[in-house]
């Protein structure tokens, strides 16, 4: 999860929908599970009717008002539930948007050397399928996993409320499932990272090709390309099916925890009410309290994998927005020059690879002329025009003399 802290500032810059819909997920899960306590209750009151031989029409008229109550709780379930949907989805698009925004300027702000270092597949794939990944996580995965925890707390409380001893025996299988769900997002964390990685380098391929598929086809490198091609797309399938085993194989073991405590409730339960002292509606409403369970439990699975292939993108992320440009501008504010610029053996070598592009270059440009270069790619015409551009920013703050040649 330290992957994912450098999102606290999106969290904190949409406070106001990130809170609401908080506020909203405890309205609308409260209301989702009142109709369910209600439901025992109301075979409560009907056993109870039957035994003080109450009159059929005062005993359905007041199982018609619990029946209405229930539709009620349930239509301003559905209502808040909407609204919680409207703050956090929306805000996980908004901090999409600006996610895509801030790394595709801080792109712009590094260096050529960069570039040259990472490919342009790698670079794309991590300001779309990364994004897209953590966006998955600041939204529905925030979403489910607060909802998760509201729910699990306030249903354990309608549990002890209605009978300790019982709610004790139904939620005996968590903890298995909390540790199941500790040693499982460890894996699937590590095999989200190995995936995102294969991708970048499937979206390398691709873009590579595409890109120079004039060159390709001139020298008849078609199959070796698609060769190449298959070879990646076949790693990528097999990392992706290591994945998806896992989720695959923690589902289940989640749903036969579930059906283990739906088991429990109803033999405990069973016993209980045949020695007389737990109710045929407490009864029920447990099973109606594990079935409202079944589906934030059994999201915790799809959620822990959102999270840690969230946390494998967001590292990924971290790793270019972390990169600091080897040349940082130090002003903003138009050069204000005047005079000739002149180069006198001037010498450049490519860090990276170590050609000489420039030897003893020298040149004077005056004031109204113009100077054109040719030569071919790697001769270094870019890097004399940065060579210029820097020495009139660095004579723009050191104050030259308009009467002065500014040599590099």
């Amino acid at each position: 999860m330290k992957a994912l802290l450098p999102l606290n500032k999106y969290f904190i810059r949409y406070g106001g929908r990130f809170f609401g819909g908080i506020i909203f997920i405890l309205i609308s899960t409260w209301f989702s599970l009142r109709p369910v306590d209600m439901v025992g209750q109301g075979l409560d009151f009907a056993a109870w009717a039957r035994e003080h031989h109450i009159d059929s029409d005062t005993t359905v008229h007041i199982l018609l008002l619990f029946g209405l109550e229930i539709i009620i709780h349930t239509l301003i379930f559905g209502f808040f539930l909407f609204l919680n949907r409207q703050t956090i989805i929306v805000m996980s698009r908004l901090i999409e948007y600006d996610m895509k925004n801030d790394i595709f300027d801080h792109y712009q702000r590094l260096d050529q050397s960069f570039y040259k270092r990472n490919n342009t597949g790698d670079l794309m794939n991590r300001i779309s399928e990364d994004v897209g990944r953590v966006r998955m996580y600041v939204g529905p995965a925030v979403m489910y996993t607060i909802s998760t925890m509201v729910t699990l707390i306030m249903t354990i409380s309608f549990m002890f409320k209605s009978d300790a001893r019982m709610a004790l025996w139904v939620l005996a299988p968590l903890p298995v499932l909390t540790i199941a769900i500790y040693f499982v997002s460890n894996i699937i964390n590590k095999k989200s990272l190995r995936v995102q990685q294969q991708q970048a380098a499937l979206s390398t391929h691709v873009q590579e090709a595409v890109s120079g598929m004039r060159v390709i086809k001139a020298f008849a490198r078609e199959q070796s390309v698609q060769s190449q091609f298959e070879k990646k797309a076949e790693e990528y399938r097999k990392r992706t099916l290591e994945l998806s085993k896992t989720d695959s194989l923690f589902q289940p073991f989640m749903m036969l925890l579930i059906g283990l405590s739906i088991i429990l409730t109803i033999y405990i339960g069973g016993n209980e009410a045949i020695s007389g002292k737990v109710s045929v509606g407490t009864i029920t409403a447990f099973v109606l309290f594990v079935i409202r369970l079944t589906w934030p439990i059994a999201s915790l699975g799809w959620v822990t994998s959102l999270i840690q292939r969230a946390a494998a993108s967001q590292e990924r992320i971290n790793e270019f927005l972390q990169t600091e440009p080897a040349i940082k501008n130090p002003t903003t504010t138009p050069l204000n020059f005047k005079g000739s610029i002149e180069f006198r053996e001037v010498h450049f070598t490519y860090p990276d690879s170590g050609i000489k592009a420039i030897q003893g270059l020298s040149f004077k440009v005056e004031p109204g002329k113009s100077v054109a270069f040719i030569g071919k790619t790697g001769s270094g015409k870019s890097m004399m025009l940065l060579y210029t551009t820097a020495s009139l920013a660095a004579c723009s703050i050191l104050g030259c003399n308009s009467r002065s040649s500014l040599v590099s």
